[in-house]
């Protein structure tokens, strides 16, 4: 027939005979296109919004540390003379770890010595004189006062020799060194650094969320990344009381209950938190859409009509995210069944989760 039309086309052009059956079939075809109307709601699956506690399960990164830490400074000036541990040695409590050159100390030391003998002298002289008035009471005071100052002089160097000796203060292993033999130091040069290696803690910053449901005395599990898959226990010691304002985090410390053999302070560890959250209005994480103007919900009308509703959202623990603006408890909003819904098409609510943990708004 088409073949017959455009051999013939009776006076019409060619050209505009085809346009003309071009436009009817393009025609019918959308016509054919045309979605019809539904025929019956379409089922959807529901939640109702509740405020309930969250389960908050995190893991966080830490680093081990040695509960008992002390850096040896130097509390007196001179050449080093004796450093014998190297980092990693393992010394005993009182153990000589430095020796600075006394020599000079030592000198000073032997003269205020005879300066005190000297002036002992002359007190007890000067008390047989004063004995038969042969020396002022005035003249024996000012001999005793001497004889005190010259005792503080001999205690004042006693004690800058024994700052050049410095011994461990515990059992230990040294963790750090800084000088060698020979060399100069000023006062207050950091030389070594001392750690207790049977006393192990963890520290981690956690979120303020989490950090106002943990205790002290609550328990932990740590995974120490060096040795393995394995997990240990561990007490909450301390909660620090400030929280950073930058990242809205705060460091809580840990005491590993029994210590594993090859844990060090330094390695990298893995704190899993398990705690609650104070109640908050929650729904599942799978209900919330987005589009360009942000996140929004498809909730139910007390006739089963769908409505799109914009929320924001709140700290995701799980597969349950907080609700803070947009919806109040006791809302049905949904969760599965999304293909094809849109404002105001009529759905037929399934497997309605009834909010038991919800309280009032």
């Amino acid at each position: 027939m088409l073949d017959i039309l455009v051999s013939k086309p009776y006076g019409m052009p060619r050209r505009l005979l085809l346009l003309t059956l071009l436009i009817l079939l393009f025609g019918c075809d959308q016509k054919a296109r045309v979605p019809r109307p539904d025929a019956a709601p379409a089922p959807v699956e529901i939640v109702t919004v509740v405020r309930s506690p969250l389960q908050a399960n995190r893991i966080v990164t830490g680093s081990l540390e040695a509960v008992t830490r002390v850096r040896l400074f130097s509390e007196e000036a001179g050449k080093i003379i004796e450093l014998p541990y190297q980092p990693g040695d393992t010394v005993e409590k009182d153990a000589l770890l430095v020796r600075i050159d006394d020599s000079l100390i030592r000198a000073e030391l032997n003269k205020a010595d005879a300066n005190l003998k000297q002036a002992e002298v002359d007190a007890q002289r000067l008390r047989t004189l004063s004995k038969k008035k042969l020396a002022s009471e005035d003249e024996l005071a000012r001999a005793q006062t001497a004889v005190t100052l010259a005792k503080a002089e001999v205690k004042l160097l006693e004690t800058r020799l024994a700052h050049t000796r410095i011994k461990a203060p515990f059992a230990g292993i040294i963790s750090e060194r800084f000088y060698e033999p020979g060399d100069v130091v000023a006062v207050n040069s950091h030389i070594l650094s001392l750690v207790d290696p049977t006393k192990i803690k963890v520290v981690v910053m956690v979120s303020e969320l989490l950090l106002a449901n943990i205790k002290p005395d609550d328990t932990l599990r740590i995974r120490i990344d060096a040795l393995g898959e394995e997990y240990y226990t561990a007490t909450v010691a301390r909660i620090y009381p400030t929280i950073d304002p930058n990242t809205r985090k705060g460091y809580l410390e840990a005491r590993l209950r029994d210590l594993p053999a090859g844990a060090r302070p330094g390695q990298l560890c893995r704190v899993t938190i398990d705690t609650e959250t104070t109640p908050r209005r929650n729904l599942p994480f799978t209900a919330i859409r987005h589009d360009s103007q942000g996140e929004f919900v498809y909730r139910l009308t007390p006739d089963d009509k769908v409505e799109s509703v914009r929320v924001q959202t709140g700290i995701l623990f799980g597969n349950q995210i907080e609700i803070l603006e947009g919806l109040k408890v006791g809302d049905r909003v949904v969760v599965k069944g999304f293909i094809g819904l849109r404002e105001g098409k009529k759905v037929i609510p399934v497997n309605t989760k009834p909010a038991t943990a919800s309280t009032s708004e």
